[in-house]
């Protein structure tokens, strides 16, 4: 649902690995006499860099600052992106602005009344006062469509640590986001597998955002070895996702209050190498190519994500299109893994009032 945003990501925190190593190698062919730097010495186009290198040490140090704050900038622009995208969203989700939850509308006016004060800074001027007390407004008197400025979201001074985080989601109408985020598929790999359990999610991002304020205010002097820098990129990518993920899960729990989605079953078996398996599933008509979301929330893990059908078997035999009337065993292979014990929701064209 967020596949252009994450790809964002993505790709940003690609190019900073792509330095951290790039670098790495650098110094390593630098700083050792080897053939390598002796030929990048003969070169006429390396030789006047190879000049003004700096130490290794401040080489690293440089490293260190450059990337953690880096990273923490594309994990702060996701949120709010994603923050951003969800708000816009709302109107379609909870057409009435009076029937949107207390939290959402107090935070929204206070929001505004914050903006009108501080509308001359520089930092907001792509609004105007009329931007501003539009969508307030529109709402309210219940004339025309409603919008929650995202401005008027986004209004933390603060670092977004846990507490920070929580607080502007439950802000935004989505509650206990830091339980979703240890508990998330992606979270609880990069703990157990990357950091080899050393870490917390809370733990992590404290010292990203640490690392992140030292390099900001020039108090930097510890040096992070390459696999830590790469690391932390690890992290900010799978919170990123995780964040993602429980946007999405709010989502659709609002379309299905709706009717715009809805359950039709879960997964009962599943291959991890073909990335296939069986669902029982009722009362619906499944195509190949057509998207559905597979959501798992427990007390221990929480998945919700988007997946594509690239092929369906009923009764062994391959179809393009199945029409299930009653609860029926069809196997199913998505366009990414899944496991056993994730519901299947799909979208529906019928609203439920």
């Amino acid at each position: 649902m967020f596949d252009e945003l994450l790809k964002t990501v993505s790709l940003k925190i690609s190019t900073v690995r792509s330095m951290i190593k790039i670098n790495d190698r650098l110094r390593k062919i630098v700083f050792q006499d080897s053939s390598d730097i002796k030929q990048l010495k003969e070169n006429p186009e390396f030789a006047p860099l190879i000049e003004v290198i700096s130490s290794k040490e401040e080489w690293r140090i440089y490293d260190r600052s450059a990337v953690v704050t880096r990273l923490y900038a594309i994990y702060e622009r996701f949120v709010e992106d994603l923050i951003s995208d969800w708000l816009r969203g709302m109107p379609d989700l909870v057409p009435r602005y009076s029937d949107l939850e207390e939290k959402i509308r107090n935070t929204h006016r206070e929001g505004i009344g914050r903006l009108l004060i501080d509308i001359k800074k520089n930092r907001f001027q792509h609004l105007s006062v009329e931007k501003v007390v539009q969508g307030l407004s529109c709402g309210i008197t219940d004339t025309g469509k409603y919008e929650l400025l995202p401005d008027a979201f986004l209004l933390h001074e603060q670092n977004l640590r846990k507490e920070v985080l929580e607080k502007v989601f439950e802000n935004a109408g989505i509650d206990k986001a830091w339980k979703w985020v240890t508990n998330n598929k992606e979270i609880k790999y990069f703990v157990k597998e990357v950091s080899g359990s050393q870490k917390t999610a809370e733990g992590e991002l404290n010292q990203l955002v640490d690392y992140r304020n030292q390099a900001a205010h020039g108090s930097t002097n510890q040096i992070l070895g390459t696999q830590e820098l790469l690391d932390l990129a690890d992290f900010v990518e799978a919170l990123c996702k995780s964040l993602a993920d429980l946007v999405t899960y709010n989502i659709i729990l609002r379309q299905i209050d709706r009717g715009l989605v809805r359950e039709i079953g879960n997964i009962t078996e599943w291959l991890k190498k073909p990335q296939a398996g069986v669902a029982k599933v009722k009362e619906v008509t499944l195509t190949v190519g057509e998207s559905v979301f597979l959501v798992l929330v427990n007390k221990e893990l929480s998945y919700c994500y988007s997946a594509k059908i690239e092929s369906i078997q009923l009764n062994d035999l391959s179809q393009n299109r199945v029409e299930i009337a009653s609860e029926t065993e069809v196997g199913l292979k998505f366009d990414r893994d899944a496991r056993v014990g994730l519901t299947i929701y799909v979208t529906t064209s019928e609203r439920v009032d």
